[in-house]
């Protein structure tokens, strides 16, 4: 599980869904949640976390698309299995993982060094902790 530290900025809700936007070392990360903790409040310091498989790769990229989440990495670490890759991701000397294919790796010529941008569904994004309440 990937752990990023990171600061409520905004919450909008409606209904039973909410969306909460975050400060990520002002880069701006969203999650969308059905249920939210009731001490969570604009300002409160959490614990994010993602699955590894639920971080999506990209090389060279350019265009728009519908993940809220792009962080610019730097690959520090690349393992590759027989059937997935495990590649360790750094962002402000934190480091997050993301496991693909090991087609995907191969065919994006993935290596040591490279810049690559992470993508997170904000439905892929949760809390774990409340730092602050």
């Amino acid at each position: 599980m990937s752990r990023l530290i990171a600061t409520v900025n905004k919450i909008q809700s409606c209904d039973n869904l909410n969306i909460v936007e975050f400060n990520f070392h002002e880069i701006k990360l969203t999650m969308m949640s059905l249920d939210l903790n009731a001490t969570l409040k604009v300002g409160s310091k959490v614990k994010l976390l993602v699955k590894p498989t639920h971080i999506a790769l990209a090389k060279e990229f350019s265009g728009e698309v519908s993940y809220s989440n792009q962080l610019p990495t730097t690959i520090v670490s690349l393992e590759n299995g027989t059937l997935l890759s495990s590649i360790e991701l750094e962002i402000f000397d934190v480091k997050i993982e993301s496991v693909i294919t090991l087609n995907s790796s191969k065919r994006m010529n993935l290596m040591l060094g490279d810049k690559v941008t992470a993508f997170i569904k904000a439905s892929d994004l949760s809390i774990g902790e409340i730092l602050n309440d």
